[in-house]
């Protein structure tokens, strides 16, 4: 598999945390952690962003998207409010995720904790060509639902 090198500017309140790392040999997403001096708590219904503590320097033609972790979600009900995030190539301010308590009981996020994934994927530009007419498809015009059910 290969890589691409991504310059990483870690802040000071980050200190003793670890860089965006994979968990696996084939994980896509890159374990973001929260970058916090105190302990979150995130009521039932409340959002809040949470530092990662780095900022970086994506090459030209790739964004990092921030995405939830399964587990929280599966089992707290907490999500990233804006999934996938996505972080643009010349932005240069800190990392942060959005998240949200879907749960019905409050939720504790402590320095270090695992808050979400980024993964890093290529972007392409669309160039739009204006038609009196587009080309016909199966599906047609059927919206939602219109597929049915599996």
């Amino acid at each position: 598999m290969s890589g691409i090198s991504i310059a990483i500017k870690r802040f000071d309140h980050a200190a003793g945390l670890d860089n965006p790392a994979y968990a696996t040999e084939h994980a896509a997403g890159m374990d973001l952690r929260a970058a916090i001096s105190e302990e979150a708590v995130l009521a039932p219904g409340e959002r809040c962003l949470i530092p990662a503590g780095f900022a970086m320097a994506l090459p030209e033609g790739f964004e990092a998207q921030v995405r939830p972790r399964s587990g929280w979600a599966l089992k707290h009900r907490i999500t990233v409010l804006n999934s996938p995030g996505t972080i643009d190539a010349d932005y240069r301010g800190e990392v942060g995720v959005i998240l949200i308590n879907h749960g019905d009981t409050p939720f504790h996020i402590a320095r270090g904790d695992r808050i979400a994934q980024m993964v890093i994927a290529p972007v392409s530009r669309a160039i739009w060509k204006d038609m009196d007419e587009l080309p016909d498809s199966a599906r047609g015009e059927g919206g939602f639902g219109s597929s049915g059910k599996s």
